[in-house]
């Protein structure tokens, strides 16, 4: 069974969560594929004048980079995207919009799905963004799975991530803040759960 976990990340947030959410699903028998989204030329020479995100970009250089076969192949997919004005970002929308064949075809059709996030701020379009990345997941007939109440930390009045449509957590607006421990404990469940699902699916 593969398990696939797709992010984009500029300023290493997302790829934290990432690998949380890889750590979760790795269950019995389950292979979790660790893959980044394409990163646009005009965005890589942004990217070269600033230093935090290169050194970013250096952490991740040894992923792959996610082709429509990783999504072919996967048993289920987990996708991360910070925050773009309530949307996921747009380097994230080319790979999904690169999927027509994979829905012409139903290949992805009751695959279990899952989706994190990141934002600058509590209000930043957390839940919008979980949202929104739903909708082109829902057109290709995956199976969206979220993270219950039950989850630990999920019932909490304090400014961190955590919703029942996915796994956030707040950056900061410079960037400055990192993913809390409860941030990267539910992305671990987010994990989990959508590996559950897909092994109950083939099963």
């Amino acid at each position: 069974m593969k398990i696939l976990v797709v992010y984009y990340s500029m300023y290493g947030h997302t790829l934290q969560m990432a690998k949380a959410v890889a750590e979760g699903a790795t269950i019995s028998q389950a292979e979790v594929m660790l893959r980044r989204v394409q990163e646009f030329p005009e965005v890589d020479k942004i990217i070269d004048q600033n230093e935090f995100a290169s050194q970013v970009r250096e952490q991740q250089k040894n992923i792959p980079v996610c082709t429509v076969d990783d999504l072919r192949e996967a048993d289920a997919v987990i996708f991360g995207s910070p925050t773009r004005y309530g949307n996921m970002c747009a380097q994230m929308k080319q790979l999904i919009d690169s999927t027509t064949q994979l829905w012409l075809n139903g290949e992805m059709e009751g695959k279990p799905a899952g989706v994190f996030t990141s934002t600058a701020s509590t209000h930043g379009g957390q839940e919008t963004t979980l949202l929104t990345m739903m909708v082109p997941l829902l057109h290709l007939g995956m199976l969206i799975v979220g993270v219950p109440y039950s989850t630990p930390g999920m019932i909490h009045t304090e400014a961190r991530g955590g919703t029942p449509y996915g796994a956030t957590t707040i950056a900061g607006g410079k960037g400055e803040l990192q993913p809390k421990s409860e941030d990267l404990e539910i992305s671990k469940v987010l994990g989990r759960r959508v590996a559950e699902v897909a092994a109950k699916v083939r099963s």
